[in-house]
């Protein structure tokens, strides 16, 4: 027996309190998924600098040009820009239809992340095309005010004004304003948690799911996981710190639940919940605790944990199959969560955790210093990425929909994706294993 399988026998040991809590058996992997691992060597992103208020505008043209080179960016019907009253300015919105129907639709309002002081709508463009695609809900992407320029309050304010506008004026934009969920990645996943807890406060718009991705639900306290992934996956221990000291300028009150969602004393009546961590994030105890929290306040929680991921992870679903894995799953429990259902009729609920990592047992021996293996595998999944822009481009300049267009991502003009798939599927493929099982599940 494997040391790994040694680990999975001795996690299920009745009484383990991580069988209770639905905690991970595996927190993090022994190393880092292949594909990850070649990512943040290749391209430098483990070992960024520090952020400054100086390097900040350099910073966020950074990770804009990241997300959008490394991101897939799925067909969808049509992407419409808006602009909504906002608390104080405007906020421009961003619609991702999925489809041409007519018929009025769910909504999804993303909130991007970017530690409060980055991201916004480009940043965010590749994630909401393919949770538009996969769930069949029309995704509403949001530009919330930033910090230093902003304090933390602004950019919550603008998301709630976003929700509000959608529960209120959605019906004009082909939006059923009965079937909503919110969610975000990193520090837009303390927004939507902060939102979504503001709805129950308010008594409405009674939202169908809650979709939190490696969320920071806990501005004030730090976990133990920002000791153990302190470096060299993309988040690290010092930037946390350096971008807590730029948002805190303003002095907000880090305890207050508006601002730390994590810290709210009852968390009964939140809607279900999707959460996504990752084993390599220094924040992935804070999502892991408040997924844990919920759970005891009777709240059914859908958890996915990639042990073998970084922070950051999702945006890349160009290059890494993980990530296209996880938007996969995000857009499937949209789909059943903003389902219709007959009137009256209990939603279907899902509590469980999902393990997902990449299977290594099988993996043949990589003769040669491991430099080969970052080459190799970089070689596939930025070729696989090239061919992917080809295809965008055919489909962009040749009728939507046509023949041809479709052709042209056939596996036969795409041989490096084909390759890459198969040697995906025969030596790391994504493994999924249900440790936990709630009461709630349906």
């Amino acid at each position: 027996m494997t040391k790994s399988s040694s680990d999975r026998h001795s996690s299920r040991v009745a009484g383990s309190k991580e069988i209770k809590s639905g905690r991970p058996q595996q927190a993090r992997s022994e190393r880092l998924d292949p594909e990850a691992r070649t990512l943040l060597k290749m391209i430098g992103l483990a070992e960024r600098k520090t952020i400054t208020r100086a390097s900040l505008r350099r910073k966020r043209l950074a990770w804009r040009l990241s997300a959008q080179a490394l991101g897939r960016g799925a067909d969808v019907a049509r992407v419409e820009s808006l602009q909504i009253p906002g608390p104080e300015a405007p906020i421009e919105l961003r619609l991702y239809r999925p489809t041409a129907n007519a018929e009025l639709a769910p909504a999804f309002l993303w909130f991007h992340g970017g530690g409060f002081l980055m991201g916004g709508l480009s940043s965010a463009d590749t994630i909401c095309r393919h949770l538009a695609s996969t769930s069949g809900a029309v995704v509403i992407a949001a530009r919330y005010r930033l910090a230093p320029e902003h304090d933390l309050y602004a950019g919550r304010e603008d998301c709630m004004a976003v929700l509000d506008w959608a529960a209120r004026e959605g019906h004009a934009y082909g939006i059923d304003e009965t079937r909503l969920a919110v969610g975000g990645d990193s520090a837009g996943g303390n927004l939507a948690a902060a939102v979504a807890q503001r709805a129950v406060d308010r008594r409405g718009p009674a939202l169908r799911l809650q979709v939190l991705v490696y969320p920071a639900t806990n501005l004030r306290d730090d976990f133990p996981s920002k000791s153990e992934n302190a470096r060299g996956y993309l988040l690290t221990s010092d930037g946390m710190d350096a971008i807590k000291a730029m948002i805190t300028e303003a002095h907000p009150d880090l305890a207050d639940p508006w601002i730390s969602p994590g810290l709210r004393a009852d968390l009964r009546d939140l809607p279900p919940t999707l959460m996504l961590t990752a084993g390599f994030d220094p924040i992935r105890d804070d999502g892991l605790a408040y997924a844990e929290r919920l759970r005891d306040a009777g709240v059914p929680v859908e958890l996915l944990h990639y042990a073998g991921q970084f922070h950051g992870f999702l945006n890349f679903d160009g290059v890494l199959r993980a990530s296209r894995d996880a938007l996969d799953r995000i857009g499937a429990a949209l789909r059943h969560a903003l389902q219709e259902r007959p009137a009256g009729a209990a939603p279907a609920l899902v509590d469980r955790t999902l393990e997902l990592a990449t299977r290594s047992e099988d993996a043949p021996a990589w003769p040669g210093p491991h430099v080969g293996q970052h080459m190799l595998i970089a070689g596939l999944m930025f070729g696989e990425r090239l061919e992917a822009w080809r295809t965008d481009v055919a489909r962009r300049i040749l009728p939507y929909g046509s023949m041809f267009a479709s052709w042209t991502a056939s596996p036969w003009l795409n041989p490096v994706t084909a390759c890459r798939a198969h040697v995906a599927e025969k030596f790391a493929a994504i493994v999924a294993r249900e440790t936990y099982r709630g009461s709630a599940a349906g």
